[in-house]
């Protein structure tokens, strides 16, 4: 890791590189990553967490460059803090999602977000959790570009772990910013609107992109890029097998485990 690492209640932030930070919550078992480029002219927040504690003054203090946001996914713990800010830009199949048809009950929400035992800031109240709903202010489509000022990020539409799955390619520095399609851990195709024949597909399609680094959603960040290729096979072994169809369970392999 390059760079120093700061903390406060909640929240890990560490430098990636001299304008690009991981912000993260390690205290809780999902263990999310958000990540905030800074270019020459404005500012890129890619996913905004489980909306525990209050990310906004954690980016206010490193930026004061005009601020967008984007989801990788509209799921509960990459989307927490959206309520905080005003430019959010989502994938086209879930915008629905943000605005009015959240595909998940407040209730199972609630229940997985505290389903471990976590050391939860004081001033955080399960009772009055809510899950964000909006209108976003940009629908993005495959191959839309994020122009920072010397520095661009590419839209990558990677369905499988959900319908409108994004990953973000930053074309100067090479790094893939994975979501949930890439990372060390449990990799999750067995949801009702979760496909993995999808997801195979997506990985097959990052892994012909040249990466530098992977910046995961979740989990350690210090993962190789070989990863892709790994989960890649992981995949391949499973469908070759006539196994990857939801249902059968979890497939564990050296550096992660695929849950169909």
């Amino acid at each position: 890791m390059t760079g120093g690492v700061s903390m406060n209640d909640w929240f890990t932030v560490e430098k990636i590189d001299g304008d690009t930070y991981a912000i993260s919550e390690y205290k809780h078992w999902e263990e999310t990553h958000c990540y905030l480029l800074i270019g020459a002219e404005k500012a890129l927040l890619i996913d905004t967490g489980l909306g525990v504690q209050n990310i906004k003054e954690v980016v206010d203090k490193i930026t004061e460059l005009p601020l967008e946001i984007v989801s990788t996914h509209v799921h509960w713990d990459h989307i927490g803090g959206h309520k905080l800010f005003r430019h959010i830009a989502v994938y086209e199949d879930e915008s629905d999602w943000l605005s009015s048809k959240f595909p998940i009950p407040l209730q199972v929400v609630k229940k997985n977000l505290t389903k471990r035992p976590c050391d939860f800031p004081p001033d955080f109240d399960i009772t009055k959790y809510q899950v964000f709903q909006g209108t976003p202010e940009r629908i993005l489509k495959d191959g839309d570009l994020f122009d920072l000022g010397k520095r661009t990020v590419k839209v990558i539409h990677t369905p499988g772990h959900s319908p409108g799955h994004i990953c973000l390619y930053e074309l100067e520095r090479k790094y893939l910013y994975s979501g949930d399609l890439i990372y060390k851990g449990t990799l999750y195709a067995f949801y009702p609107t979760t496909d993995p024949i999808e997801f195979m597909k997506s990985v097959r399609k990052v892994r012909k992109l040249k990466v530098e680094r992977v910046l995961p959603g979740h989990h350690t960040l210090n993962i190789p890029t070989t990863i892709i290729n790994e989960i890649d096979d992981g995949f391949t072994e499973i469908f070759d097998s006539g196994k990857l169809k939801k249902g059968n369970g979890i497939f564990k392999f050296p550096n992660f485990q695929i849950h169909i």
